[in-house]
């Protein structure tokens, strides 16, 4: 049988197979969205099972698949707070700390993905992020520590020794240290705003003014790039809008006065306002980030445009998960740690019902595409290749791997809208990680799998479903397995294959 024949019918089992379908903080979530599935009139899915699960925390905490050893012990695992146990320990890891490290600095500097120059400065702000994430420094914290770093006209950081202090400053020189870019950049990250739309005119959609934008761009407005040297001029607190005779004064977006601090930095006193237990926006925008990246689509979505026209799928939810936060003082792991335990996350993906399609009900686990790291490390564990460092220097196109493949699966659109490009899928059947991992004689987890002594047919065909998988095989997958007639080896080494190329494989579901 070829491989293609096989992996048409794998994938179609596996396809079927999706298809089909804290404690405080935990229990209002659940109460919030039930509410509106009775609302709605739509059932929610029955829960995961504990593979499901467990592929699916793995993939959200620690950005990766769990390893086939991981699975076996966690499914043979009888007690009944395992899960509890399982959320706790992955938050707590190494690898959830260069998950999480990763997708903030994405968040913080997207130009790093584009641009080589500020791909450069990524590994030197990661150096600064990530031990503030393995300690999980309350992120109000770590907010006023990004916005007010002295800018004193030293280049992006870099990691050179262990006494050298590493600031965020490629955050300034990744926006040009242009008041503009950065008044939007933190009004989009931090507040939930997209202002940049009122840079030019006024918001046609929103109540934002170009007043406002240029506004919020007077707290920049001393910063100087001084060729590529940022330095901060003075405490300048207003800024001529373009192409008028128009001076703005510094100004918050909920009309508040700027309390000023003598000689101090516009933006110590922006950093004030920004963080405050009681700026409207803050918190929420923060907690409806963290939702979306966990269920792949927001509360308010997309999670950086709150306004009139794109209100709140579970207005009383966002509110609560907001207030939990600033009273858990700004704890995003506490917050994580809720969200993942709820039955709404732990919800199968499988569709038993059609309202259960919406992705803003929360009826069932969305379906997510993966990002191109979460499938890059994905593949190493499933393929027993050791995993790059952590760390971003694969960003600069340094030839390893991890750059090459990263650059061919960079995601584009929604997370629960992904489609894999023509480019992607031939990478995944032929790339040189998948190529040679999957031929007999020279992949890692085929040798393993074959050496073991004792195992059956059926075992080893079970070992390669949990180590690409992170699930046994259904009796109806291993049956036809089995069935195949070809040397024991090339089987394994086809079902191997045809498994990474499955959409099982490449999403979190």
């Amino acid at each position: 049988m070829s491989r293609v024949v096989l992996m048409a019918i794998l994938v179609a089992v596996g396809a079927a197979r999706l298809d089909a379908g804290p404690p405080a903080l935990t229990a209002v979530i659940d109460r919030h969205i039930d509410a509106k599935l009775r609302e709605a009139g739509v059932p929610a899915a029955p829960a995961a099972d504990d593979a499901e699960f467990f592929r699916r925390v793995h993939l959200a905490l620690a950005g990766r698949i769990p390893a086939a050893s991981e699975v076996r012990a966690f499914l043979a695992d009888p007690s009944a707070g395992k899960r509890t146990q399982a959320v706790d320990h992955l938050l707590k890891s190494a690898a959830a700390a260069t998950h999480q490290t990763t997708l903030w600095r994405g968040w913080l500097i997207p130009e790093a993905s584009a641009d080589p120059q500020v791909a450069g400065t990524a590994p030197g702000f990661e150096a600064w992020l990530r031990p503030r994430i393995v300690a999980n420094v309350p992120f109000d914290k770590l907010v006023r520590e990004l916005l007010t770093t002295p800018l004193d006209g030293r280049q992006p950081a870099v990691r050179m020794n262990a006494e050298d202090t590493t600031t965020p400053i490629a955050f300034y020189t990744a926006k040009e240290g242009k008041p503009e870019n950065l008044a939007a950049a933190t009004s989009r990250l931090f507040l939930g705003v997209q202002l940049e739309c009122a840079q030019c005119h006024d918001h046609p959609f929103a109540k934002w003014s170009r007043e406002q934008f240029w506004g919020m761009a007077a707290f920049f407005g001393g910063v100087s790039n001084q060729g590529g040297a940022l330095r901060e001029l003075g405490t300048r607190r207003e800024m001529t809008i373009p192409n008028t005779e128009r001076t703005v004064p510094a100004t918050f977006l909920d009309d508040k006065q700027p309390a000023w601090r003598f000689k101090s930095s516009p933006r110590v006193t922006l950093a004030d306002w920004v963080v405050a237990k009681d700026n409207p926006f803050f918190a929420r925008a923060t907690v409806n980030r963290l939702w979306g990246e966990l269920f792949g689509v927001g509360l308010v979505d997309p999670v950086d445009d709150f306004n009139d026209q794109n209100l709140p799928s579970h207005p009383e939810l966002l509110d609560d998960l907001a207030a939990a936060f600033v009273a858990s003082g700004f704890d995003l792991r506490a917050v994580t740690r809720a969200i993942v335990m709820t039955e709404a996350f732990q919800r199968s993906s499988r569709v038993s019902e059609p309202g259960q399609r919406d992705p803003r009900l929360f009826a069932r686990f969305a379906v997510q595409g993966l990002t191109p790291e979460q499938l890059y490390d994905s593949l190493s564990v499933a393929l027993g290749v050791p995993l790059e460092g952590p760390g971003a220097g694969y960003l600069a196109g340094n030839g390893s791997p991890k750059s090459q493949f990263v650059a061919v699966f960079r995601r584009t659109g929604k997370p629960t809208e992904a489609q894999t490009t023509i480019l992607q899928a031939l990478e995944l059947m032929n790339g040189s990680l998948t190529g040679t991992a999957a031929k007999v004689g020279t992949g890692s987890t085929l040798t393993a799998v074959q050496e073991l002594p004792g195992l059956s047919d059926a075992e080893q065909i079970e070992a390669v479903y949990l180590a690409v998988l992170s699930r046994p095989p259904t009796p109806e997958e291993l049956a036809r397995v089995l069935q195949i007639d070809t040397v024991k080896s090339k089987r394994l080494a086809d079902v191997l294959w045809v498994l990474l190329n499955g959409i099982e494989f490449r999403t979190l579901h």
